[in-house]
């Protein structure tokens, strides 16, 4: 069985975790510190602050920025729940807009309709990798006088007109979870070019104590310390930063490995007439996180169902990314979203299966899911 993911783990990563084991401090502390700083000088970013997960990441730069109840920040509605949900966690209202077919990207010309005297941030979501067409969004947000926190789950280390994502917006919210380009198990990370932003997410993530828990019960810490504000428990743990500091190390080679698979499917399903294959953007560079195929429906029997049955009894793993907000039941419940309101991104749903796209494939892997998309496609071909 090819499976749809498995995170690539060294031997480095094996020992940095029993090194912090045996170290006798497992939370917060030096390594987390250390990460922090190699991934702002990887993305080139000023400030970075490493957190329990994205969607802690995106929900304190929401915080960060004022987010409240009566306030709406724009979502698009092709994406995972986090990106809105934490925009319900503060009280605020997700207005959902719609995607681009091409990129499946939020569709710039959907947002500004949906701009009011209440929107208070746009949140773009880099989708499988591929950076969004940013300068209309950052010039759209200047124009209205509205934040923007760019959701980069799944791009690192993607690029935007020679400028590397966690540099553009306000603030850039990635993911470290275990499917993700690279991972820490569960965890996530905060970047922006405001200190005194930086400082409120870092104090904001760990109960909005005067100081963090490293500080507090090292050798050089005092006991005391003070609650300036009602914060969270989001500080990400030595822990998880002793996998991340060397999965970061690895970041550009697992890239590389992503774009010869990405590359390798181009050429062996570009000839199916069934599928229609992902696009890289002429304006910047695809973190290539997933890899998902459009089908065309009518040309198989079965549908999308059948086609991953088939590849499911082929050995290969798949998934569907991502089953629109405004199609789940708690957002039509609480904000009255419905079926047929953004066509684009049902579109693209209804179509979509990802392929196994991760470092450790052997070309052999790969080669075997071409194979196995082919003769699906044959044998579903109406």
């Amino acid at each position: 069985m090819i499976p749809f993911h498995r995170p690539s783990i060294g031997e480095e990563e094996i020992a940095e975790v029993v090194d912090t084991l045996r170290s006798g401090w497992l939370t917060t502390g030096q390594k987390v510190k250390g990460f922090e700083k190699a991934f702002a000088d990887y993305v080139g970013a000023s400030h970075a602050v490493a957190v329990s997960s994205c969607t802690a990441a995106l929900h304190l730069a929401l915080e960060a920025i004022g987010i409240g109840p009566g306030d709406e920040v724009i979502v698009p509605t092709y994406t995972f729940t986090s990106t809105g949900a934490v925009v319900t966690h503060l009280g605020a209202r997700p207005v959902l807009v719609d995607c681009r077919r091409d990129t499946f990207n939020i569709d710039v010309a959907t947002v500004e309709p949906m701009i009011s005297q209440r929107t208070k941030a746009i949140i773009p979501v880099h989708i499988a990798g591929q950076s969004c067409d940013m300068d209309p969004i950052m010039e759209l947000a200047r124009r209205h006088g509205v934040h923007v926190i760019e959701d980069a789950a799944h791009a690192l280390p993607a690029m935007y007109k020679g400028r590397t994502i966690g540099t553009i917006g306000d603030f850039t919210a990635f993911s470290f979870y275990a499917t993700k380009t690279i991972t820490t198990g569960e965890g996530g990370m905060v970047t922006t070019a405001r200190g005194e932003d930086a400082e409120r997410v870092r104090r904001m993530s760990l109960h909005g104590l005067s100081g963090d828990a490293w500080n507090r019960y090292s050798d050089k810490g005092k006991w005391y310390y003070e609650v300036v504000d009602f914060g969270f428990k989001y500080n990400m743990t030595d822990l998880a930063a002793s996998i991340g500091i060397h999965q970061l190390q690895r970041s550009d080679a697992f890239y590389k490995r992503r774009r010869e698979i990405a590359r390798a499917y181009h050429r062996g399903l570009s000839d199916l007439e069934a599928c229609i294959i992902p696009r890289e953007a002429d304006y910047g560079t695809h973190a290539w996180h997933l890899y998902i195929l459009q089908l065309d429906l009518p040309a198989l029997a079965g549908g999308r169902d059948a086609f991953i049955r088939s590849l499911r009894h082929g050995g290969i793993g798949t998934s569907v990314h991502f089953i629109p907000l405004h199609l789940h039941p708690a957002y039509q419940k609480a904000f009255q979203y419905r079926a047929g309101a953004f066509p684009a991104a049902e579109h693209v749903f209804d179509r979509a299966v990802s392929l196994p796209i991760y470092p450790n494939m052997s070309d052999t892997d790969v080669e075997r899911v071409i194979d196995v998309v082919g003769d699906t496609v044959k044998a579903l071909r109406r």
